[in-house]
């Protein structure tokens, strides 16, 4: 089961996705809200935070998820605030019950990643609903390095995808890889 713990939130943030299951992780950590008391009302603690970018808005409540939930954190640069365990490219990560294939996508940041399977993908700020993308305008933004990320995400999609959850707004259930074509096509041509 995913939920989004930013659902309904009125503050600066991205979404906080709860991956309940025989590994509870929350993708990214979201900011400027009590993520910890969600998580604690929805389960009896956390295995793990999985990080698709260290944005501030994506990481603004990490230090208080780990401290007071004692969990560490996976991200692609262990270099990072907060990254406790390196994400490698290609590497396997659980989320709840199924298994996630690590894609580092940057073009957003240079640390981003999505997590890929063939049913399921979190997104995080590389493509959002209706074929939006990553801003390209932020520090480590860079428009030609997103588009070969949303190329090689693209190359990687299965047509039988169910669900695309996005860093920002709405996930996606109705056609996903379609949004991901279109903001190919968008980012390409912007």
């Amino acid at each position: 089961m995913v939920e989004n713990l930013s659902a309904g939130i009125d503050a600066f943030t991205s979404n906080a996705f709860l991956v309940d299951g025989e590994r509870t992780v929350l993708v990214d950590a979201g900011a400027n809200y009590d993520v910890v008391s969600r998580v604690e009302e929805r389960t009896n603690g956390l295995d793990a935070v999985v990080l698709t970018h260290t944005h501030t808005d994506h990481v603004g409540n990490l230090d208080d998820v780990k401290t007071k939930l004692d969990v560490d954190a996976w991200g692609f640069d262990p270099d990072q605030h907060g990254v406790d365990h390196e994400l490698d490219d290609e590497a396997e990560v659980v989320l709840g019950d199924e298994t996630f294939t690590v894609l580092h996508t940057p073009g957003h940041k240079n640390d981003h990643v999505c997590l890929y399977n063939e049913r399921a993908l979190f997104a995080g700020d590389l493509v959002f609903a209706n074929g939006g993308f990553g801003r390209t305008d932020l520090e480590e933004g860079d428009r030609r390095t997103l588009v070969e990320s949303l190329e090689r995400l693209d190359s990687r999609l299965s047509d039988g995808l169910d669900v695309m959850h996005c860093g920002h707004g709405p996930s996606v259930t109705r056609n996903p890889v379609e949004d991901v074509r279109l903001a190919l096509q968008g980012a390409k041509t912007r």
